[in-house]
C-alpha cells in the first residue's frame, strides 16, 4: 500500500463505479412495470433481486484470484457487460429470461466490486476512509441517476424500449480503458500470504465476520425495503411513476452525500462513533418518513439517505483495515455476508409485504434497524487491528 493519497486514480475507478451501478439501479424504478406485466407478487418480484445477487456466492473464488494477478479489467469492462443485460429487462418476454438477465449482471457485479475496494485501499495510503468514500460516492451517485435514466426510457419509448440506453454503458467502458489503462494495481507483499491459507485466514476473522453479520442483518431490512420497494410502495399509495422514481432518486442523491462525507467524518472521529450516529439516527427518520405528509417527504427522504448509507464506507474502510495478506478475498466474504442477509430480507420483507403491506413491513423495518448497535461494540471488539 502506498503512503500517498493517489487522488486521479481513486476518481478514476469511483468513475467506474458509477458507471457500472447506474445500470445495477434500474431494477427498483422498472419493477412497479414488471409486476404488472408479468402479474407477479412482491415474493416473486423480490426473487429477482436474490436472483441478481445470486453470484455473489462466487466471490471468494474471485477474491482468491484478485490476490494473485491484476484484474483492472474486470473494472473496465463491466460497465459495459451490465449497462447490456439490464437494458434488455424492458424486452424480456417471460419471467425465466428475466431470470438470465439479472443472473448475467449478477456476475458482472461479482467481477467489478470485489477487486475494485481493494485497489482503491492501494491508492489511499493512510486515508483508507476517505478513498472509500469516493468509491461509495460513486456507487450512490449512480443509483441516484439510474432511476431518472430509465424512467426517462421508459416514458420515452416505453418498457420495451429500455434497450435505447444500453450505448451508454458500453462507451463508459471505452472511456474507462483509457482512464485506467496505466493504473498497475499494487501487489500486496507480505509474508504471510504463502504461510497462512485462506482456510486459517476465514478462521481467524470469523468471530470478526459473525459481528459484521449481525449489524448489517439488522440494518439491511430498512436499506433493502427502501432501496428496492420504495418505487412500488410509493405507487401503491397513489403516486405516478415519475414521482416514485424521483423520490428514490433523492434518497440515492442524499445518500451519495452521506456516504462521501462518513469516510472523511470516520477518519476525524472513529469509525464506531460514526457507525453509532448513524445506527442511531436512521431508524428514528425512517419512522418520521413513514408518518409524513407528502409536503414534508423529500425533506424527510434527504435526512434520511444522509444517514441510511453513510456506515457503507465505514464498514468497507474497516474491512479493508484488516490486518491480513489477503485483501481481497476478505473483501470477497464481506460481500457475500451481505449477499446472504440482504436475500433472507428481500425474501422477508416480499412475504410479509405479501401478507401485511408494505405500509406495517416498513415498519416493521425501522423497529429491526434500532437492533443493529449492540453489534458495533462487538466489531471494535473482534476487529483484527481493534482500530474503529
Amino acid at each position: 500500500m502506498t503512503e500517498k493519497f493517489q487522488k486521479k486514480k481513486i476518481i478514476a475507478i469511483s468513475s467506474g463505479h458509477f458507471f457500472h451501478d447506474v445500470y445495477s439501479a434500474f431494477l427498483a424504478p422498472m419493477l412497479p412495470l414488471l409486476i404488472q406485466k408479468f402479474g407477479l407478487s412482491l415474493s416473486l418480484a423480490g426473487l429477482l433481486d436474490i436472483i441478481r445477487k445470486l453470484p455473489t456466492l462466487l466471490n471468494p473464488v474471485v477474491g482468491l484470484i484478485a490476490d494473485k494477478t491484476c484484474v483492472k479489467y474486470f473494472v473496465i469492462l463491466t460497465p459495459g457487460i451490465t449497462a447490456i443485460s439490464m437494458s434488455l429487462v424492458g424486452l424480456a418476454p417471460s419471467y425465466g429470461i428475466l431470470f438470465i438477465l439479472l443472473f448475467v449482471t449478477g456476475i458482472s457485479s461479482t467481477l467489478f466490486h470485489v477487486p475494485a475496494p481493494v485497489m482503491i485501499k492501494n491508492f489511499s495510503g493512510d486515508k483508507v476512509g476517505t478513498g472509500m468514500s469516493f468509491f461509495m460516492f460513486g456507487g450512490e451517485l449512480a443509483r441516484t441517476i439510474g432511476p431518472l435514466l430509465i424512467t426517462a426510457g421508459i416514458s420515452i419509448w416505453g418498457l420495451e424500449g429500455s434497450y435505447r440506453v444500453m450505448p451508454l454503458g458500453i462507451i463508459a467502458s471505452i472511456i474507462l480503458f483509457y482512464q485506467m489503462k496505466d493504473i498497475k494495481p499494487i501487489p500486496q507483499h507480505n509474508v504471510n500470504v504463502k504461510k497462512k491459507r485462506a482456510r486459517d485466514t476465514l478462521k481467524e476473522l470469523m468471530p470478526f465476520f459473525i459481528s459484521i453479520g449481525g449489524f448489517t442483518f439488522f440494518q439491511t431490512a430498512m436499506k433493502t425495503a427502501l432501496t428496492l420497494y420504495l418505487p412500488t410502495y410509493l405507487t401503491g399509495k397513489g403516486d405516478s411513476l415519475w414521482m416514485a422514481s424521483i423520490s428514490l432518486s433523492v434518497l440515492q442523491l442524499a445518500g451519495a452525500a452521506g456516504t462521501f462525507g462518513a469516510g472523511f467524518i470516520s477518519d476525524k472521529i472513529t469509525h464506531k462513533n460514526t457507525l453509532l450516529i448513524t445506527a442511531i439516527l436512521s431508524p428514528m427518520i425512517m419512522w418520521v418518513f413513514i408518518f409524513t405528509g407528502k409536503s414534508m417527504m423529500v425533506f424527510v427522504l434527504i435526512l434520511l439517505g444522509l444517514l441510511l448509507f453513510a456506515s457503507g464506507p465505514v464498514l468497507l474502510a474497516i474491512v479493508q483495515e484488516t490486518n491480513t495478506g489477503r485483501p481481497a478475498f476478505v473483501n470477497s466474504i464481506y460481500m457475500t455476508i451481505n449477499f446472504g442477509v440482504s436475500s433472507i430480507m428481500v425474501l422477508f420483507i416480499g412475504i410479509l409485504g405479501d401478507l401485511v403491506g408494505l405500509d406495517v413491513t416498513f415498519k416493521v423495518c425501522a423497529g429491526m434497524a434500532f437492533m443493529s448497535i449492540p453489534f458495533i461494540f462487538f466489531i471494535e471488539k473482534n476487529s483484527s487491528r481493534n482500530r474503529i
